[in-house]
């Protein structure tokens, strides 16, 4: 079930940023969208555990750690009542796969499955979009299992579209 919320897999999404912001409607009263922190290790350990199934603290601990250190305020949470709610991770990098310019990566996500359907998800997104946008990103990209359809729904809904950059596996 990790699919999910991961955003990885087989088919890569990009989307092209742009100076308007979009409208968000139905987000519930008292939202707050903040900068990811450490003290968020163990709410996103219990939303994903909703999620996967696993509780797996020392991965999030690990993984929360390497984004505080590239980026504090590229990685977002999402807290109503004071409680997280949901998360996204991510950052700007250039140099890539041969991608000179600055490109925004949202690469984990998660939103608690009580919290869905409320534009929690897309209220993290444009915060780090906006982000991405002012360290200098043009374009932001992502990967997306091909099975993962919610997730592919979402960020097509976010104006992600396919990419010519794909994927590459090898089992070693």
């Amino acid at each position: 079930m990790e699919d999910q919320f991961r955003a990885s897999g087989a088919g890569a999404l990009e989307c092209r940023l742009v100076t308007e912001r979009a409208e968000s409607s139905g987000s519930p009263d008292g939202l707050h969208i903040r900068p990811l922190g450490d003290i968020d290790i163990t709410p996103i350990s219990g939303i994903d555990e909703k999620i996967s199934g696993r509780y797996r603290p020392e991965v999030w601990e690990r993984q929360i750690g390497y984004y505080l250190r590239r980026d504090p305020e590229g990685s977002v949470v999402a807290e109503l009542g004071g409680e997280v709610v949901g998360f996204m991770l991510g950052e700007v990098r250039s140099g890539e796969f041969g991608l000179e310019e600055p490109t925004g990566w949202i690469e984990v996500l998660g939103v608690d499955p009580a919290h869905r359907g409320k534009a929690i998800g897309r209220l993290m997104a444009e915060a780090l979009l906006g982000h991405f946008r002012e360290l200098g990103a043009h374009s932001v990209r992502t990967l997306v299992d091909e099975g993962a359809e919610e997730l592919r729904a979402f960020f097509s809904s976010l104006g992600f579209e396919p990419s010519s950059l794909r994927p590459f596996v090898k089992t070693l």
